[in-house]
């Protein structure tokens, strides 16, 4: 028989119309995108506590401590640089092929190291996510803060090696914050979806160093960007070149540099950024907030 709906005497509205009017909602159902992002804002402190915890613990139990921030992409540099310009003579057609390698590698590195700490965002942290209600993007915004804290560092040395090597201050330099912001927001979303993903399927944990080492390859980090046009042609280069961390790399050094070869024009570069920090940014908050349900369950 059907259930008949239970009416209050005094009001005259079934219990879930009076529910409704003082604003309570089902247990366990998916805030709206709005409200979900109410509450983010509201753990706004607790994200920013727990990115400094995590580069407490990260980093306090070594001699060095926060100088590894930089020390390692100055040694992947110094080795990419002996293997790939000294060795294999990559540096062909750039004239100043070290500042152009270390933009690269430091533009390249701080998408990968957000890739790679977000995987574990919400898998590696099921012990809280059981114990306490937050947003759980909260992680994933928390471990991004921690990766753009530690590239402020690296790219204050970026910027002494690029004018080290002969590189003059130009009103292009301004574009640097620009560009910087939209790879932090690209980098946002990129870690949202990462960790949704890595909290399904485990295996994936496994594949993203070989999925992020096929990735540099195809960013023009360690050789040229014009090796693409001599050896590509057709939809095959559209591809490669409409790669975003190229197009964000790419735009790093415009900025930094004067007469380096481009994928493509500047505007060109712009407006890819731009189309690619909006889908990812916005696409990775919504995938990430369409499974906020399910994080920390089986």
């Amino acid at each position: 028989m059907p259930q008949t709906a239970v009416i209050d005497s005094e009001t005259g509205l079934t219990l879930k119309e009076l529910a409704r009017r003082h604003g309570l909602s089902a247990a366990g159902k998916l805030p709206s995108l709005r409200d979900y992002t109410r509450q983010l804002w509201s753990y706004r402190h607790f994200i920013s506590s727990y990115a400094n915890a995590k580069v407490t613990s990260s980093l306090g139990r070594t001699r060095l401590g926060v100088f590894w921030q930089v020390l390692t992409p100055l040694i992947n540099a110094a080795v990419y640089y002996v293997i790939f310009g000294v060795v294999l003579k990559q540096k062909s057609g750039v004239e100043n092929f070290v500042a152009y390698l270390c933009t690269g590698v430091f533009i390249f590195g701080f998408t990968q190291s957000v890739v790679q700490a977000g995987i574990q965002a919400v898998s590696g942290n099921l012990g809280l996510i059981r114990a306490l209600h937050f947003p759980r993007a909260s992680l994933p915004l928390a471990i991004t803060m921690v990766e753009i804290r530690n590239m402020i560092a690296s790219m204050a040395v970026l910027i002494v090696i690029v004018l080290a090597f002969g590189e003059p201050i130009t009103l292009e330099w301004l574009l640097i914050v620009p560009i910087f912001l939209m790879q932090c927001v690209f980098n946002a979303g990129l870690a949202l979806a990462a960790a949704r993903l890595g909290s399904k399927v485990a295996d994936v944990k496994q594949l993203v160093p070989f999925a992020m080492r096929i990735w540099l390859y195809g960013s023009a980090v360690l050789y040229p960007v014009t090796r693409f046009t001599d050896h590509l042609s057709g939809w095959k280069l559209y591809l490669v070149e409409a790669n975003p961390l190229l197009v964000f790399i790419d735009l790093m050094r415009h900025a930094l540099m004067e007469d380096v070869p481009l994928a493509a024009s500047p505007v060109v570069l712009w407006l890819e950024a731009i189309a690619w920090t909006l889908l990812v940014g916005i696409g990775g908050y919504v995938y990430f907030w369409r499974g906020e349900k399910g994080y920390g369950r089986g």
